[in-house]
């Protein structure tokens, strides 16, 4: 059988970094109308919170997503003329978890090996970068019914696995 790439069903969800996490929840929600779906409640080592992060949801069919974007309180970038860009990493969504398995091993087949695959609440997930350094997250997402009840601790589950599995 020949490799070959997979072509994925769209964008998953976008993560930009922010200066401040509360202005930019006012912007999202306030100004742009995202539903605040969770935020990011993991503990470093020594119990301090490891970052702030929220996560934002438009309505499609009447229903909420896990997340079409996330926003990580980054207060040390630079004045936006300095960096217009600003964006954390994108994800590219895969119709069947067989379809985003056949991805990462086409990747790893032409020495794209990602750096970290993570089962989350609301997907699979496998992160890698490209030529220029941008973060890439390749994602099936799991059926709506396992995640739509409690989307908050979908978003806070993951699980690190070995990269190909």
């Amino acid at each position: 059988m020949t490799l070959r790439p997979e072509t994925p069903s769209g964008l998953n969800h976008l993560v930009l970094n922010v200066r401040d996490l509360d202005r930019a929840h006012d912007f999202w929600t306030n100004y742009l109308g995202f539903c605040c779906t969770g935020s990011w409640q993991k503990t470093a080592p020594d119990g301090k919170p490891s970052g702030r992060m929220r996560f934002y949801s438009g309505v499609s069919e009447g229903k909420l997503r896990h997340h079409d974007v996330g926003l990580i309180e980054a207060p040390s970038l630079p004045d936006v003329p300095l960096r217009p860009q600003v964006l954390h990493h994108f994800a590219i969504t895969y119709p069947s978890r067989e379809s985003w398995k056949r991805q990462i091993e086409f990747l790893v087949s032409r020495g794209v090996v990602p750096f970290r695959q993570v089962v989350r609440g609301a997907t699979h997930s496998a992160h890698l970068h490209d030529w220029d350094g941008n973060e890439i997250e390749l994602v099936y997402e799991h059926p709506r019914s396992e995640w739509e009840h409690d989307i908050n601790a979908a978003l806070n589950h993951a699980v690190v696995e070995p990269v190909g599995r």
